[in-house]
């Protein structure tokens, strides 16, 4: 276990750096301005070495053990989907609408793969929604400092303690790739993501939250909790864009972990969240054996703890501009 978590580690590391040394030389750079939340010209792409370490590992298991090989190989292709078009879009902007139907398609192959394995229509169905949800999340909530990355981080270590087997050392791998792309995105970020990486992460968490649902059954309710900073700040971010009919699929600073940065700064705005979300784990793994209705009531608790959390940290922005001008 730890030559793998090594393996992808370095993988991650020494690819970061070869893609900033590329997005340097191509002039992939994210600018400043009223859409961004960094101050400087920085490099975007990096993901694509978390892409990759993630491929050596799905390729490396699929040899491994032949009794996963077809849903590895269905996870795997709509990873590369995933990642593709975002890649395509770091390079080169695409519609929303081509993205999204990239993402729609990477879902049913996925959701058709746990068919063939689960025979289980609704879980098949849990497959297509979490692809398109937790992949559109992570590109909606990578806009400061090392919060995608290291959100992954701690539900990749999550879904490695839930999970056996393969499976378990692939969310393995995602963990050792995040914790080697981590170091060059913070607390100063001298790489991004960019959309193929934070697309591929995100596709990545709902194929192994899928799989732990097929394996661990109703006991897999239990990540929506570790889940509930990103869910909550994605999803009422976007409802409020929706309902104040603005261009909702365009890039924004309008999430409240935005507000929250720019008046502490993005370090601290990523620790705290991490700080949450490493919470929520803990209290999974101690209550995770507990009956299931207890993990539903957590939840409700959780999510409405952080809707409020959000209205006040969405409004912080504001009141202090109203302070200072009076």
């Amino acid at each position: 276990m730890l030559l793998w978590l090594l393996l992808h580690f370095l993988i991650a590391a020494a690819g970061t750096l070869l893609a900033r040394r590329y997005a340097l030389q191509r002039d992939l750079l994210d600018h400043p301005g009223e859409r961004r939340s960094h101050q400087v010209a920085t490099p975007r792409g990096g993901g694509i070495a978390i892409v990759v370490a993630m491929l050596v590992a799905i390729v490396a298991l699929a040899l491994r053990d032949p009794s996963q090989r077809w849903l590895l190989g269905g996870f795997g292709v709509g990873f590369v989907l995933v990642a593709a078009v975002g890649m395509v879009d770091d390079h080169r902007p695409l519609p929303a609408s081509l993205r999204l139907a990239v993402h729609a398609l990477a879902g049913m192959v996925l959701a058709i793969s746990v068919q063939m394995a689960a025979g289980n229509s609704w879980l098949s169905a849990m497959a297509f929604l979490s692809v398109i949800v937790l992949t559109n999340i992570w590109n909606f909530m990578d806009g400061i400092n090392g919060l995608a990355t290291s959100q992954a981080l701690l539900l990749a270590l999550a879904l490695a303690w839930l999970l056996g087997g393969s499976w378990a050392l692939l969310a393995g791998a995602l963990a050792a790739s995040c914790t080697g792309f981590l170091p060059f995105n913070f607390p100063r970020a001298r790489i991004f993501l960019g959309d193929g990486g934070s697309g591929g992460i995100g596709y990545c968490l709902a194929g192994l939250g899928t799989i732990a649902a097929l394996t661990e059954g109703a006991a897999a309710l239990w990540l929506l909790l570790p889940l509930s900073a990103f869910m909550v700040d994605a999803g009422l971010t976007l409802l409020k864009r929706v309902v104040q009919r603005e261009r909702w699929w365009e890039a924004h600073t309008r999430h409240a972990y935005q507000a929250w940065a720019r008046v502490v700064g993005h370090t601290r705005v990523t620790l705290a969240y991490a700080s949450w979300t490493a919470t929520t784990v803990a209290v999974m793994i101690v209550l995770r054996s507990t009956p299931v209705v207890l993990a539903l009531a957590l939840c409700v608790v959780t999510y409405l703890a952080a809707s409020v959390v959000w209205w006040r940290l969405e409004r912080m922005e504001s009141h202090i501009k109203t302070t200072g001008d009076k």
